[in-house]
């Protein structure tokens, strides 16, 4: 079946929005570091999920049979989003954009041994690997490094992450196929926010002389706009549709990502940049034209 034309929109809008997120990730890091960062933006992102899920009146604690999958997802979670931000402190916000969107890649390859009926095809292997060349181009820089620096660091720190976020995005899929996504999306972050939290108190210090409206901004649209609506969107449509093709419209993601670093972090678009960002966004391409409706339970 096809997918209707509002769920690729929304698709796009999220994926777009999404592009956004290591730029806003970047300027955020400037007052605030990593554990810090996610600290602030999932007490935001918790909230704004917790008001829509008392709007509409959705059940939000846990039933017993419901905890082992989302202690799982949690200790995915928490463990990706701390790579990422310690990897996007490292590297440039273009990098870690292009590095990000990359994670249906890793979604693909998890879904077809975890998701029913969403196995690899021909055409979405040859997606995959297209992407995964234009990845591998922007991690070396077209060449093999001799030693590692702190952005070659934060480039490998950052595509950890996209794996790890490729397979959180599959396992949200498999969990929403049976726990209600609201409550899915809420319990990954109140399962994590004490471990950023201690982690921030322990380890880390705010640069109060850095705060101001760009950092706070930059939270607050992580927080609201990433954290809260994106991920209430995306668990909404892998719940409905094939989870490797709706995390496939993240081709849009390498392209707004970059814009944006350019505009907002003066990023210089290098040749190999440019590339691995025309390569990754034409494997996910590749990779959506293989779409379809997930199958039902």
């Amino acid at each position: 079946m096809q997918i209707p034309l509002f769920a690729i929109a929304s698709a796009l809008a999220i994926h777009t929005l999404w592009g956004g997120n290591p730029v806003a990730v970047k300027l955020g890091l400037e007052a605030f570091p990593p554990l810090w960062s996610a600290f602030i933006r999932f007490a935001i992102a918790i909230l704004c999920v917790a008001v829509w899920a008392r709007l509409n009146r959705i059940r939000i604690w846990p039933e017993a049979g419901e905890w082992p999958g989302l202690f799982i997802l949690a200790f995915l979670f928490t463990t990706q989003i701390i790579m990422m931000n310690t990897g996007i402190n490292l590297t440039s916000g273009a990098s870690a954009a292009v590095m990000t969107a990359a994670h249906p890649l890793f979604a693909g390859l998890f879904a077809h041994f975890m998701i029913a009926g969403d196995r690899l095809t021909i055409g979405k292997v040859m997606g995959l690997l297209i992407a995964f060349f234009g990845v591998g181009l922007v991690l070396t820089g077209g060449r093999i490094p001799q030693e590692l620096s702190h952005g070659d660091i934060g480039d490998i720190l950052v595509l950890a992450s996209t794996v790890l976020l490729g397979w959180r995005m599959i396992w949200t899929a498999r969990l929403v196929s049976s726990i209600e996504a609201t409550r899915v999306v809420l319990w990954q972050m109140l399962l994590s926010l004490g471990v950023f939290g201690t982690g921030a108190v322990l380890w880390e210090d705010i640069a109060w002389e850095a705060v101001g409206w760009i950092p706070v901004s930059a939270l607050a649209y992580q927080g609201i706009v990433i954290a809260g609506l994106g991920f209430m969107v995306n668990a909404w449509l892998i719940k409905h549709y094939s989870p490797t093709v709706m995390v496939s419209f993240g081709f849009i993601s390498p392209l707004s990502g970059v814009a944006l670093s350019a505009v907002l972090l003066g990023d210089v678009l290098t040749w190999d940049l440019a590339a691995g960002t025309a390569i990754v966004g034409a494997g996910m391409v590749i990779l959506a034209r293989q779409g379809g409706r997930r199958p039902e339970n």
